[in-house]
């Protein structure tokens, strides 16, 4: 009876351990001066992964001329990158504007943010985490 009732008690302790694993996966960024939430940054690469077999414009490879290090998020590539916009919907075409969500296609898996805003030569920087 007394082992019944203790697992029960760990019953609610277990309910409130989810919400904690999807909060720690997010990560919020800024590009430039535009500020995306984490749940923005999340859009963006979950409509890249739904994008990818129907568009021809985004998502596309990141080849990584300018060599930033995405070990932080991701292991290695290949990576894609795919527009990332204030937009409640994400981006749903036209113009892509300076940001974007780097991501490993294989996996899924943001790896990093980057910005043509304050790059030369359409060269990108590295966003803020």
């Amino acid at each position: 009876m007394q082992f019944k009732l203790a697992l029960l008690a760990l019953i609610p302790a277990l309910a409130v351990a989810a919400p904690l694993e999807a909060r720690q996966g997010g990560v919020s960024v800024t590009c430039g001066s535009t500020y995306y939430s984490s749940t923005q940054v999340n859009r963006a690469v979950n409509n890249a992964i739904q994008d990818a077999a129907s568009s021809t414009t985004y998502p596309h490879t990141y080849n990584n001329y300018e060599g930033f290090d995405f070990s932080d998020y991701c292991s290695s590539g290949p990576f894609e990158e795919f527009p990332l916009v204030k937009s409640s919907y994400g981006y749903t075409g036209g113009s892509p504007g300076p940001d974007r969500v780097i991501y490993n296609p294989n996996t899924g898996r943001f790896c990093g943010a980057i910005t043509h805003t304050g790059a030369s030569n359409n060269a990108f920087v590295g966003c803020r985490y």
